[in-house]
């Protein structure tokens, strides 16, 4: 494969994996597993290009134009990046120092995204119709195949070694035990709140409800958490399902906030989906957990998830009127 090819089909490959990479964030349930497959399927086809791609990176160090420091650079995060998706899938290793395989796969992602398109802008490839050819369309084929084939081997070496990956959940988190504590965390700059259990007040379309109020509500649902860092827990949880908080309130969907000012808005039809709950297995919430009052959002992610919870509401704007994923 020429160099012009073999640049630009990288820049396709890894424009492609970063977006199914994002969208795998969003799912929730097992009809999105395709997602993760491509996501996975076409970083193997990255790391496939790797021969072709090292014989052009000989070329370009040789001729030291003062760009060499961005082509250094892309291919030491594009392996992080890799790599970091390695450890993530078979389960083996969860963080590096301070961060996480997460944090470490999604930034480099996105960094080498970056990266690569300034690196193209500095040494543009133009497509040509005559790249639009039989032969390269058996060759993507042949690419995206033997990814296929190395996706497959992957999978049933983790099988034949019983690694922890080969149990992970289709959205590629592992499983925390039972009787380990559900991890504290938060999205991006929330802190954990230490709130009041007594005097908390959620507003709600049918007055403040307080954890008290929700307890003598005392319903359960099991439910699967699973968090964007890479971990699931199968836990059951104690409140209130949503709709019975919303008496009868007209609109198209139904924001739920935290005091943080954390919040994800929802489709009013399926506020009986939904859960503000105070127990997680029976005990009471902890801070880190989102006590007093945390939402329960069943196949969705862990972002949706609302804790510290301070307001319920109603309002005409659609479901979708939201950021994909939290900016804050």
């Amino acid at each position: 494969m020429s160099g012009r090819r073999t640049n630009l089909a990288l820049l396709g490959l890894t424009i492609v994996a970063v977006l199914s990479g994002f969208t795998a964030f969003t799912v929730g349930t097992a009809s999105g597993t395709w997602v993760v497959i491509v996501h996975s399927l076409f970083g193997l086809s990255i790391l496939l290009l790797a021969p072709w791609k090292t014989v052009i990176a000989r070329r370009g160090l040789a001729r030291n134009d003062g760009t060499r420091w961005i082509s250094v650079t892309l291919a030491i995060v594009a392996i992080a990046t890799l790599m970091s998706g390695v450890a993530l899938i078979s389960g083996e290793s969860d963080r590096i120092g301070p961060l996480t395989m997460t944090q470490i796969h999604v930034g480099g992602g996105v960094f080498a995204l970056a990266l690569t398109l300034v690196h193209y802008k500095q040494r543009p490839v133009t497509p040509r119709t005559t790249d639009m050819n039989r032969r390269n369309a058996v060759r993507s084929a042949g690419l995206l195949g033997a990814s296929a084939i190395a996706y497959l081997i992957g999978e049933w070496t983790l099988e034949v070694t019983g690694a922890r990956g080969a149990d992970r959940r289709f959205t590629g988190s592992h499983e925390i035990e039972l009787g380990r504590r559900v991890p504290p965390t938060q999205w991006l700059n929330d802190s954990v709140q230490d709130l009041d259990t007594r005097a908390h007040l959620v507003a709600t379309p049918r007055g403040p409800l307080t954890a008290a109020d929700i307890d003598r509500v005392g319903e359960s649902i099991t439910a699967t958490l699973d968090c964007t860092g890479g971990w699931y827990a199968n836990r059951t949880w104690s409140g209130v399902r949503l709709d019975r908080v919303l008496a009868d309130t007209r609109g198209e969907s139904v924001v739920v906030r935290s005091v943080t000012g954390y919040w994800r808005r929802f489709p009013l039809t399926q506020a009986d989906r939904l859960w503000l709950v105070t127990r997680l297995e029976g005990e009471a919430l902890r801070p880190g957990n989102g006590a007093p009052i945390r939402l329960v959002a069943p196949d969705r992610r862990g972002f949706w998830w609302v804790k510290w919870v301070d307001e319920v509401e109603v309002d005409d704007l659609p479901n979708w009127f939201q950021p994909p994923l939290p900016l804050a």
